[in-house]
């Protein structure tokens, strides 16, 4: 961000008005006037390097990529989201006078202008450009314009801009994105004689494939050398032009002027006996070379494509038969002898005709070639003269009209009246029907609606349609639509069309591991028990971190509490202690959990983008629902006590109760979901991969680099970060008496520096023992200690929220003042009384403890240290320091010989 020096500068270059300069302080002063929500999209929140804070983003595929464009185009020199609310003033479409408030995408400070800048998609500017054209329009460069923003900023020496989504280069965003984590972290240093190497590998062969430079100095350099070589522009790749990960496609240069000299020379250098293309354009009208011999492209169809050759020879070639001669360089494109093109008639009459109409053109071409040819019919035909004058005939008069005479061969289509039978006024009446009294939220069934639709036809004097027909009329219509407004968008859901991605932008799954990561709850569906007393503990919340690309699950934790938080900050301390690493993106939903405070303070820590699924539409979340699919269909349902046959609730009994058959404690289902998840899935081919899991992860990290760089210390400072801490982050240091943290004072000895007595400073706890916090003083992160230690040690911060909701509870019925203190919550939690409230909580706290301390343990030693069985055990039996015992049997292991569900 600019200083206050460079601001000043900056304002006399541009010679803004004072008013102007008001405004653009109040901007880079202010928050967001909003937040931003995607109830349609994915949005999220980006970490700026150029910014050092978190921008909104409403869309990944528009808002978010005009963001990655801000942060690597040097023109830009700062830009703020949704900063600020202008009013516009234009008339719409009726002739009425609006005035509009309005809230732009983002405000931009380029070198010698700045203003607002309103991103949209194209498809929605060319819906808004009919319903509002004093707002939106194209001018003479097809640019799209908003006038009544251009009036608005004119005052200011501003300006306003519309950025189309069709401005968007997809090659540059998934190339920025690849190298995303050599940008943030572009000091780790190349050997200097490995960079020398490869700078001066590129210099001998300049527009040298990166994949060959990868093969030249495979021994000698890594992926990543080359990659964070290219970050730092000390080699040159045109980021426009190719995507990185296509790697025999990327030519690398010395530098960008090497880049474009190289480019000039190449367009330059005439070759006029060359008429080879370097690709074949599968367009109708375009010309390939097959076999030596010139052919047209015809019409591309969905199984095969046709071809015109010299003679108006025709014939036809599948789909997969034409890619393979292709491949095999049999197949070639050339450049055509002519720009005209095939009629637009022919075309119409090729996309209409299916194969039956090819194959019998095809054998009345034969046959009209074997006449003009003198050659003898094929077997089996026997053709009279007139015949043979007729289809000549016919082949002449399309040669005459279309220019292709195999047009004239194609049988004529059937014959009759395929018009509506029905009367206009009768049509008319069964669509009114339709709409209002079927497609309804009264959900009346079609008989219904057809007893009505009769009676309005004798009241009318309208012939009436038959109920067949009348159905008919129902089912032509689009069902989604229907549902949407029968039972609402809910239901309708599973029968919307899936969102077909048909022009190349970012891969919906990402292109390495650890790129995109999917993190979602469920609500393991098996009863549990507890380990000490064997009381029945309930159903427990299962939380996974998956990765998108390889479909790995990569870390998992399990816990009685519902999510929250503790959940999230869990899940990503499990995922770094396995791989000390941080996702690029996390995509998660719309819970509270994901917007918490303490989870995305550790997110934009790590300088990794949070995008929020928009809600009610599962299928962007479908890496985490296939997972706990297959984890549900193969595994818990082979597990007693699972709660499968509690979706028919009338129906079950007391003999098959879940709760009545509960065995399986927390700990136990933790270990052998971990060897589900990391020995069993994880090796399993998936069949959206065509193999495991396991192999495609290992072979994205080969291709992408192991950017080792970014490793992250699975040590104190990061467990800590992964503390929650209050609400205002940071709590004075009284003296004598400590940090006061959630009602409780905790004290350590760095307190009692002068430097530090009567200061703020930062405060972390931890979620399962409130007893111990920690502060940061002097440099580092001190543990402190609670003043009722040997009380509230071990218990949690749940049990903390129970306790003093029923102390404030118990003191409402005296209408008194009640401050809460650590003395008097210490009290009641030792008190007997309070066991009524607290015990349950504590068996389920004393579970996920056992769980969390069973994570840092490989998951062979966990299981040496179980039992084979799940019954209840005493306390120690999960001591896991103090006693092991023998390892299950592998014939009854609960995770054998499973398969993985269908997934996408």
């Amino acid at each position: 961000m600019l200083s206050n020096a460079e601001l000043e500068r900056w304002h006399c270059s541009l010679g803004l008005s004072a008013e102007a300069r008001v405004l653009v302080d109040q901007i880079r002063n202010s928050q967001p006037v909003r937040a931003v929500q995607g109830f349609k999209s994915v949005h999220g929140r980006y970490p700026s390097r150029k910014m050092g804070v978190t921008i909104q983003f409403e869309s990944h595929k528009n808002e978010l990529a005009f963001i990655k464009e801000y942060e690597h185009d040097e023109d830009v020199l700062e830009y703020y989201d949704q900063p600020s609310i202008i009013k516009l003033d234009y008339e719409s479409a009726s002739g009425r006078r609006l005035g509009v408030l309005h809230t732009p995408d983002f405000f931009v400070l380029r070198t010698y202008t700045a203003g607002w800048e309103e991103c949209k998609l194209e498809d929605q500017l060319l819906n808004l450009l009919s319903k509002s054209p004093s707002r939106y329009s194209l001018d003479a460069e097809s640019k799209w314009r908003c006038a009544p923003g251009e009036e608005y900023a004119q005052p200011y020496g501003l300006y306003y801009h519309i950025r189309s989504s069709k401005e968007i280069n997809w090659a540059f965003q998934r190339s920025v994105e690849f190298l995303e984590d050599y940008f943030r972290n572009s000091s780790r240093a190349v050997a200097k004689d490995t960079r020398l190497s490869l700078i001066q590998q590129v210099v001998d062969t300049p527009g040298i494939t990166l994949a060959d430079l990868f093969e030249r100095t495979g021994g000698a350099a890594s992926r990543d050398d080359v990659f964070m070589l290219i970050a730092t522009g000390e080699l040159y790749v045109d980021l426009y032009r190719v995507p990185l990960l296509e790697a025999d496609r990327v030519q690398v240069f010395p530098d960008k002027d090497t880049a474009l000299a190289y480019a000039t020379l190449t367009r330059s250098t005439p070759d006029s006996n060359v008429t080879q293309s370097l690709y074949v354009d599968l367009t109708a009208g375009t010309y390939i070379q097959l076999d030596n011999k010139r052919w047209k492209i015809a019409y591309v169809g969905e199984t095969a494509v046709g071809l015109l050759g010299e003679g108006q020879t025709f014939t036809e070639i599948p789909i997969n038969v034409f890619e393979k001669l292709v491949k095999e360089n049999r197949i070639t494109g050339v450049a055509a002898k002519t720009s005209s093109n095939i009629h637009p008639v022919a075309m119409s009459l090729f996309a209409q005709a299916d194969r039956h109409m090819y194959a019998e053109a095809n054998r009345r071409y034969r046959i009209i070639s074997a006449y003009t040819n003198k050659d003898s019919l094929p077997a089996g035909e026997e053709i009279s003269d007139r015949t043979v004058r007729r289809l000549r005939a016919n082949f002449n008069r399309a040669q005459d009209a279309y220019g292709i005479g195999y047009l004239g061969l194609f049988p004529k289509r059937r014959s009759g009246n395929a018009g509506d039978k029905l009367p206009p006024a009768t049509r008319t009446l069964i669509t009114e029907f339709i709409e209002t009294h079927y497609e309804t939220n009264k959900q009346q069934s079609k008989s219904a609606v057809y007893g009505a639709f009769r009676l309005a036809c004798e009241q009318r004097g309208v012939l009436p349609a038959s109920y067949k027909t009348f159905w008919k009329a129902i089912n032509s219509r689009s069902l989604h639509e229907q549902v949407v407004k029968r039972k609402g968008t809910k239901a309708a859901y599973k029968f919307k069309e899936f969102y077909w991605e048909l022009t190349p932008t970012t891969p919906q799954h990402g292109e390495r591991p650890f790129q995109i990561v999917h993190i979602d709850h469920t609500e393991l569906d098996e009863e549990l028990v507890c380990s000490l007393t064997g009381q029945k503990l309930g159903r427990s919340w299962l939380t996974t971190a998956l990765d998108a690309c390889s479909r790995r699950c990569l870390a998992l934790s399990l816990t009685y509490d519902r999510p929250s938080y503790r959940s999230c900050m869990m899940i990503l301390r499990e995922l770094v202690r396995r791989f000390s690493r941080f996702p690029q993106t996390i995509v998660v939903d719309g819970g509270k959990e994901f917007s918490d405070t303490y989870f995305e303070t550790l997110l934009a820590r790590y300088e990794c983008t949070k995008k929020t699924r928009p809600p009610s539409q599962s299928r962007f979340g479908s890496v985490g629902e296939r997972f706990f699919g297959t984890t549900n269909t193969r595994f818990i349902y082979n597990l007693q006590g699972n709660t499968q046959v509690t979706r028919n609730v009338r129906e079950i009994t007391k003999a098959v109760n879940p709760k009545e058959h509960a065995i399986w404690t927390l700990e136990k289902i933790y270990l052998y979901l971990c060897e589900w998840a990391y020995e069993v899935y994880d090796t399993i081919e998936h069949p959206a991969l065509g193999e495991c899991p396991c192999d495609a992860f290992a072979r994205g990290m080969l291709n992408a680099g192991e950017r080792t760089h970014r490793l992250i210390p699975y040590d104190d400072e990061f467990r800590i970060l992964s503390f929650p801490t209050t609400p205002r982050t940071t709590a004075k240091v009284y003296p004598g008496r400590g940090v006061k943290v959630n009602y409780i004072y905790y004290w350590s000895e760095a307190f009692r520096h002068p430097e530090v007595e009567g200061t703020r400073v930062s405060v972390r706890y931890d979620p399962f023992n409130i007893g111990t916090a920690f502060a940061y003083a002097r440099g580092h992160w001190a543990e402190c200690q609670s003043e009722k230690y040997l009380t509230l040690r071990d218990h949690s911060e749940r049990e903390l929220m129970l306790a003093a909701n029923e102390l404030r509870r118990r003191q409402t019925r005296h209408s008194q003042r009640f401050n809460i203190t650590a003395t008097r919550l210490a009290r009641f939690l030792e008190s007997i009384e309070s066991e009524e409230v607290l015990l349950r909580q504590r068996l389920l706290d004393r579970a996920t403890r056992n769980v969390l301390a069973l994570a840092g343990s490989s998951l062979q030693q966990q299981m040496l240290e179980t039992v084979a069985e799940p019954t209840i055990l005493p306390a120690d039996s999960f001591n896991t320091s103090e006693q092991s015992h023998s390892s299950p049997t592998r014939e009854s292991h609960p995770t054998q010989n499973l398969e993985t569900y269908g997934e996408f």
